[in-house]
C-alpha cells in the first residue's frame, strides 16, 4: 500500500494507518482549504471527508504480490 492509499483509507474509515501528516494533507486537498486538527472531531466534517474520499477509496486497486 502506498502512503497515498493509506491516507485515503484513513480519511474514509476514520482509522489512522500510516502517517497523520499524509492524511492531513489529503484531507486538505479534498476540502480545498486548510483544516485545523480540532475540526476533524466534528461529525459534519467527518461525514464530508467520507463523502469526498469515497471515490478514491473504492478505486484503490488490489494487486497480487
Amino acid at each position: 500500500m502506498t502512503k497515498r492509499e493509506a491516507a485515503i483509507v484513513s480519511a474514509y474509515t476514520g482509522v489512522l494507518i500510516g502517517d497523520f501528516d499524509e492524511v492531513h494533507k489529503y484531507i486538505e486537498e479534498l476540502l480545498g482549504r486548510p483544516v485545523f486538527t480540532h475540526e476533524l472531531a466534528a461529525p459534519v466534517i467527518q461525514a464530508k471527508i467520507r463523502e469526498l474520499s469515497e471515490k478514491d477509496f473504492v478505486n484503490i486497486e488490489i494487486k497480487e504480490v
